[in-house]
C-alpha cells in the first residue's frame, strides 16, 4: 500500500535528503493564488465577500454570520454529558502546560541608575481558526483558546466553518467548546475567507481585525496565513498533518501501523513516514497496515493518504542516518519507538513535538496529553514553534537611566554615532549636559 523507499548503502548530505523527502505535490505554494484572491476579496467586499464564499464553498446562503449568545449556551446544555468530561479534562490539561509557558520578567542592572527590564505583554486580539472539512476539532478549540487566555489577551474571535448539515451554523460542538472557555465572539466562517476576515475585519458586523492569528487547516488556510502575516502575525503554517516514526526492530508493528493510519485519517493530503533500520519491521508494517485499514472507518481517505507520494516506509543502515533524515523532514508529529530513545533526543532537534516510547501515541497529544496539538508542517518545525502561551506575548524592554548612568557611556555613545555618520543621535545626548 505505502512506496518503499531504501536508502541503505547512500551516504546523502542534508542537501540530498531535501531532495528525497516524501513530500505531496499539492503545497502551500500551489494554493497561494486561489487563496490570495479569496483573502483580497474579503478585504474589499467585506460582508459580501463572506456569504459569497459560503454559498461557493459551502453551498449555504442567509445564514447568520456571528454566533449568538443562545446559540452557544444551547450547544453547551445539548452536549454529551461524556464528551462535556473530556473536553473539560483536557482543558485542565492544556491550561496547566500554558501557564508554564510563560516567560518570566527580568530586569538587568549596569549599576546605580542604569536598568533595563524585560517583560512580556500579550497582543490585545487574536482570531483563532478551527477547520470543520472532513472532521470536527472541539479538541482544536481548546489548543486555541487555552493558551491565548493564559498570556492574558483579553479580545478573541473564534471562525470555524458554516455547517450544511446545521442550516449554515458552526458544528454544535465547537460552540459548546467556545461556550465552556467563555468565548463569546465567534464566526461561521471557514477556510481562507476566515483569514481574510481576521487580517483585515468586516465592517458591517463590528469584526475588528486582530494581530495574531492561529490555528490548523487544510493548505489553502495555510497559504493565506502565508499571504497575509506582512500585516498580522501568525503561530505557523499548520496545514495537512504529518506523522515520521522512527523505528527500530524493537517496535511493536502494530503499534507503528496504528499511528500511521491515525494521521492518514485526517486528510487524504496526510503524510505518514516511517523511518527504520529494520526490513523485517517494514514488512510487519506493511501487512498490519492492511489488516487495520480494512477495518477503520474512512478507510478511502487513510488509503489515499498512505498510496500518495507524500508517505512512505523509508530503509535506513542506521539510527544515525534515520535521524538525520527526521531533521531534513522536520516533522510535525515525530515518534520515537526505539530500544533506547533517549539516546537520540539530544540530536533530534527538528520536530514540532516528539513522542518518546511505545506508549505515547500522537493521539495523545491530539487530545489529552496536556500538549498542544497545533504544529507546524511542511519542514517549518526547522524554524517555527508549535502554540503556546508564548504565541500570544510580545517581549518589549524598557530602558531607565539616571543622569549620571547617562554620562557612564556618553562618550562611547558619540564616537559610535559620529563613526554612523549620525551626529544627531550624540547631540541628543551632550545637550543633556550643557550648562
Amino acid at each position: 500500500m505505502m512506496r518503499l523507499l531504501d536508502l541503505r548503502g547512500q551516504q546523502l548530505s542534508r542537501s540530498e535528503l531535501l531532495k528525497v523527502l516524501p513530500r505531496h505535490g499539492s503545497d502551500v505554494v500551489s494554493a497561494q493564488a486561489a487563496a490570495q484572491r479569496l483573502v483580497d476579496d474579503v478585504r474589499h467586499r467585506g460582508l459580501s465577500a463572506v456569504t459569497d464564499h459560503a454559498l461557493e464553498f459551502d453551498g449555504i446562503s442567509g445564514h447568520d454570520v456571528r454566533v449568538t449568545q443562545s446559540e452557544l449556551t444551547q450547544a453547551l446544555n445539548s452536549l454529551d454529558v461524556a464528551v462535556r468530561d473530556a473536553l473539560e479534562s483536557t482543558i485542565d490539561r492544556v491550561q496547566h502546560a500554558s501557564r508554564a509557558q510563560i516567560p518570566q520578567g527580568s530586569v538587568t542592572s549596569f549599576g546605580e541608575g542604569a536598568s533595563i527590564s524585560q517583560r512580556w505583554l500579550p497582543v490585545e486580539r487574536v482570531g483563532l481558526y478551527v477547520p470543520g472539512g472532513k472532521a470536527v476539532y472541539p479538541s482544536s478549540v481548546i489548543m486555541n483558546a487555552v493558551p491565548a487566555i493564559a498570556a492574558g489577551v483579553r479580545s478573541i474571535a473564534l471562525a470555524s466553518p458554516p455547517q450544511k448539515a446545521y442550516d449554515g451554523r458552526v458544528h454544535p460542538t465547537i460552540l459548546a467548546a467556545a461556550a465552556l472557555l467563555g468565548l463569546e465572539e465567534v464566526y461561521a466562517m471557514g477556510g481562507a475567507t476566515a483569514i481574510g476576515a481576521f487580517a483585515y475585519g468586516v465592517p458591517e458586523i463590528d469584526f475588528a481585525p486582530v494581530n495574531v492569528i492561529t490555528g490548523p487547516g487544510n493548505q489553502f488556510v495555510a497559504a493565506a496565513k502565508r499571504y497575509v502575516r506582512s500585516v498580522v502575525g501568525i503561530d505557523s503554517e499548520a496545514g495537512p498533518t504529518e506523522i515520521l516514526v522512527i523505528a527500530d526492530e524493537s517496535a511493536d508493528a502494530r503499534f507503528v501501523a496504528a499511528d500511521l493510519i491515525s494521521q492518514a485519517e485526517h486528510d487524504e493530503l496526510a503524510s505518514s513516514v516511517l523511518v527504520t533500520t529494520s526490513p523485517t519491521l517494514v514488512d510487519d508494517v506493511s501487512r498490519a497496515i492492511v489488516d487495520l485499514t480494512a477495518a477503520t472507518t474512512h478507510r478511502e481517505r487513510v488509503e489515499a493518504a498512505l498510496r500518495g507520494s507524500q508517505s512512505a516506509l523509508v530503509i535506513v543502515d542506521d539510527l544515525s542516518r534515520a535521524v538525520d533524515f527526521s531533521n531534513a523532514y522536520a516533522p510535525e508529529h515525530l515518534e520515537v519507538q526505539v530500544r533506547d530513545p533517549q539516546s537520540l533526543l539530544p540530536n533530534l532537534v527538528n520536530a514540532g513535538a516528539i513522542f518518546v516510547g511505545e506508549y505515547s501515541p500522537v493521539s495523545l497529544g491530539d487530545y489529552s496529553a496536556g500538549s498542544n496539538h497545533v504544529l507546524p508542517t511542511g519542514g517549518h518545525a526547522a524554524f517555527s514553534s508549535g502554540l503556546g502561551a508564548y504565541t500570544f506575548l510580545r517581549a518589549q524592554q524598557v530602558v531607565e537611566y539616571g543622569r549620571a548612568a547617562l554620562s557612564e557611556v556618553a562618550v562611547s555613545l558619540v564616537a559610535l554615532a559620529t563613526s554612523e555618520d549620525l551626529p544627531a543621535h550624540g547631540s541628543a545626548v551632550t545637550i543633556r549636559f550643557e550648562e
